[in-house]
């Protein structure tokens, strides 16, 4: 615990002075994610989703099960509605066409983009222009996330803030 809020600190620091939110995901040792997701909370960062149940993220595999976006979306709005809930709503985009789509079908809450390059990934935030919250994920590090923020997107998401931090080397010396 003691290596992720660090980890989770030095990401906070890198854009504290930017308008953009650092997120862990769900990637998470199995019977302590609530003490994972704790130490990302004490480091400086936030919390996405704590299980399949409190936010619905519509990811590659979906839409291309799915046949598309239009049906991806369609299918989770006639989920909701059968089951009376109000959960938000992310939507993976891989390229700018797929962008274009998620524009045209709406009832999403936060668009994603994976992977996507610098230069795409601001062109794509540009595209949006607020009408959605939107998103950054893959490939983010330590290094790179404070230029992944200055894209404008209000979220980052960072698997390895609990699958790749280390625990710190401390020791106690009584004098």
């Amino acid at each position: 615990m003691s290596g992720i809020a660090t980890l989770s600190n030095h990401f906070a620091f890198e854009v504290e002075d930017l308008p953009v939110k650092i997120l862990d995901t769900r990637k998470t040792t199995p019977l302590i994610r609530f003490l994972e997701k704790w130490a990302v909370k004490l480091g400086g960062c936030h919390n996405y989703r704590v299980g399949l149940y409190d936010w619905i993220m519509i990811k590659d595999n979906h839409i291309d099960a799915c046949g598309g976006i239009t049906p991806a979306v369609q299918r989770v709005a006639e989920y909701q509605k059968a089951n009376n809930l109000q959960l938000g709503v992310t939507l993976e985009v891989r390229n700018l066409v797929e962008l274009a789509e998620a524009l045209e079908v709406g009832q999403i809450t936060r668009i994603m983009f994976d992977n996507f390059e610098l230069p795409l990934l601001e062109e794509a935030v540009a595209t949006v222009d607020k009408r959605f919250e939107t998103e950054a994920s893959g490939g983010v590090t330590i290094h790179n996330v404070r230029r992944v923020a200055q894209t404008g997107v209000d979220y980052i998401s960072v698997g390895a803030l609990t699958h790749s931090a280390t625990s710190l080397d401390m020791s106690l010396k009584v004098v």
